[in-house]
């Protein structure tokens, strides 16, 4: 039976069935979305020609060391797909995003493609978002006030929960690559993920959320008893 790791690999593994020759890539980041970089980075050195687009800083370094050419949004500012990982997902393939703290990159580059593919382990997928905790990039300038009227918003909407600043593991603060801070909001069961993502994506001081709504178009999970690819309606 595949571990966890292997079952994110083997997601990975399925996902390279969607990359075409010649095709522009977004480039997620964490664990499952390092092992697509890989696979991918075997490919071209078979000699796929394509080019891709890092979602963060670590993701950039893993793409260099495998050999797969990067290019950025100033000069290819469209791209072909988007393969990344995910938190958790839902009903009709809502997203979680941010664990690793790449959130606003990853759905700058998801918003500019075609597609977007998500890979995971079957233990991500779930009949309503919450449970993981929802990151919410934020300035540090004004972060009481933020904090204050995100609170208002989520009681707005019958949700509560503790919104804890994200430290990392040094103790001090977490600091995105774009140089900001990130609430964790647990939350427990979101009911309305577009209600909450409209929400939040109007309140000054936040740089950007993470529900990903309407952007994956296809999910390939695996788990013990193989892989599914499930398409959004």
């Amino acid at each position: 039976m595949m571990d966890a790791g292997a079952q994110k690999r083997a997601a990975a593994a399925r996902a390279l069935e969607f990359v075409q020759p010649g095709m522009r890539l977004g480039l997620g980041t964490g664990s499952t979305a390092k092992h697509f970089v890989e696979l991918l980075g075997e490919r071209v050195r078979a000699g796929l020609k394509v080019v891709g687009v890092p979602t963060s800083e670590a993701t950039r370094l893993d793409a260099d060391r495998c050999g797969v050419p990067l290019t950025n949004l100033d000069d290819t500012p469209e791209l072909d797909l988007t393969v990344d990982g995910a938190d958790e997902i839902g009903p009709e393939l809502s997203l979680i995003k941010g664990g690793g703290g790449a959130l606003l990159r990853e759905k700058i580059v998801a918003a500019a493609s075609s597609e977007m593919v998500v890979i995971a382990d079957e233990s991500k997928w779930v009949s309503a978002l919450g449970k993981f905790p929802l990151p919410i990039e934020v300035l540090p300038f004004g972060l009481g006030a933020t904090r204050r009227t995100i609170e208002q918003a989520m009681k707005s909407l019958g949700l509560s929960g503790p919104l804890v600043l994200r430290t990392g593991k040094d103790g001090h603060v977490f600091v995105t690559d774009g140089g900001h801070w990130i609430l964790d909001a647990a939350l427990n069961r979101i009911a309305d993920p577009n209600a909450l993502a409209q929400k939040l994506s109007a309140i000054p001081g936040i740089m950007e959320h993470g529900l990903f709504v309407g952007l994956a178009h296809t999910a390939v999970l695996a788990g013990p008893n193989g892989i599914r690819v499930i398409k959004r309606s």
